[in-house]
């Protein structure tokens, strides 16, 4: 398990909650260089060490039986939902020793997804604001595997000087490339960048170019948001998943008051706009974010990435930073 206890002791946004079902109760992830497997024991969602202590089995591949108990695939030795083993088929008359537990993360469910915890959370799931009002559509968009650090991803969702460039003809033009000045805040609940302007070429649909306004918001190491602020309502919530330090998953939930489009095809508007993102972050050296605001040259535009390198920094964050 990778040891840093700003992200040991946060939560994590792992799998969709309707990958566990599809997947009949019982799967496996893995996060922060630990194998888990995730498993449902009535209504409760579990999350413990992908093992079984008898001879090292992935328990992910195990069956969950009627009793909310968790078999492992190899030898049936069987986990009830607080981990101590209850059963020994081999040996039906011996109790099993206390000793033969799994090892038990913690889990919950919020906005649909299964959120684990390798240690003892520090901070409560972030709040998405928009999640319970009902005038919104809700599109999960993800995962996206990157061969990145955590911190390059998030810098990069907060990154809106790259739209011309990147995203060009679809969220900004070169030839409109300017970002003018605007306001960052950081306080305890986290960073806020708001006032963050950008020339789009097709801001609404209309293929009317017009100025868009942004707030940015980072809650938490590798979780952010960013909503539009316009009379048609958009926002997303950003959860990185960190795999290993230079591994993770991207999961958006997109939220939206308007479009006509089907949720496959907004899907795939977010589908295209990652996999453009994708070669630019994965090519960035040094591949850990440099926290010395030396290290790199740094403009006005860069305002947001600044303060989030001096959060981080000032949290104490290790992995994925250099």
């Amino acid at each position: 398990m990778i040891q840093d206890p700003i992200l040991l002791n946060d939560w994590h946004a792992v799998l969709p909650v309707a990958s566990l079902e599809a997947a009949n109760n019982v799967t496996g992830a893995r996060v922060l260089g630990e194998d888990i497997v995730i498993w449902r024991a009535g209504s409760e969602i579990r999350a413990w060490k992908d093992l079984c202590v008898h001879r090292g089995t992935r328990l992910s591949l195990g069956e969950v039986l009627p009793d909310n108990s968790l078999q492992c695939p190899y030898h049936g030795w069987t986990y009830d939902a607080a981990g101590q083993c209850v059963n020994i088929p081999a040996h039906p008359e011996q109790k099993p020793p206390t000793k033969a537990r799994a090892i038990v993360y913690q889990a919950t469910v919020a906005y649909d997804m299964v959120w684990v915890c390798l240690g003892e959370p520090t901070y409560d799931i972030p709040d998405f604001e928009e999640w319970d009002d009902d005038s919104y559509r809700k599109i999960l968009c993800g995962a996206y595997e990157f061969q990145a650090t955590g911190p390059r991803m998030v810098e990069n969702f907060l990154d809106v000087a790259h739209f011309p460039f990147v995203h060009e003809n679809i969220l900004g033009t070169q030839e409109r490339p300017e970002i003018p000045d605007y306001d960052v805040v950081t306080d305890e609940r986290g960073i806020t960048a708001s006032d963050i302007r950008v020339f789009q070429p097709n801001p609404d649909g209309s293929h009317n170019p017009n100025w868009v306004t942004y707030t940015y918001k980072v809650y938490r190491p590798l979780v952010a948001y960013f909503r539009k602020e316009a009379e048609e309502k958009f926002a997303i919530l950003l959860m990185v998943t960190p795999i290993e330090e230079v591994k993770s998953l991207m999961w958006m939930w997109m939220v939206i008051t308007h479009g006509d489009g089907t949720d496959e095809t907004l899907r795939a508007f977010q589908d295209e706009i990652a996999m453009q993102d994708l070669p630019i972050v994965q090519s960035q050296r040094p591949e850990l974010l440099p926290l010395d605001l030396q290290a790199e040259l740094h403009l006005r535009s860069d305002k947001t990435a600044i303060a989030y390198r001096r959060w981080l920094n000032d949290l104490g964050l290790t992995f994925g930073t250099s």
